[in-house]
């Protein structure tokens, strides 16, 4: 384990995280940081809660449309993978 400090929203977090998540959670940090800035930039928001609300949606979002386009797309090779196996099975029982 590392000890690591993360800036966010202007408040400082210390960690503890496998050597290995330390990267990622540095990206993690940083891309968090534009996005508050950019929230900032584009509307008149204030309080940093209303901030964070907006990037943790904007990020759960993002997610979630991972998750379902994953969904769509082993859908769609299960049933390629159905139509080769039928076509297989087909063959052999011919």
């Amino acid at each position: 384990m590392q000890k690591i400090k993360l800036t966010i929203a202007s408040r400082i977090y210390p960690l503890n995280v496998p050597v290995e998540q330390e990267e990622g959670l540095r990206t993690a940090s940083k891309k968090i940081e534009l996005m508050i800035k950019h929230y900032e930039e584009s509307y008149a928001v204030k309080d940093k809660q209303d901030v964070l609300a907006m990037c943790a949606l904007q990020l759960a979002t993002q997610s979630e449309q991972e998750n379902l386009s994953e969904a769509k797309i082993n859908e769609e090779v299960n049933k390629r993978l159905e139509k080769i196996n039928q076509s297989v099975q087909d063959i052999i029982s011919s």
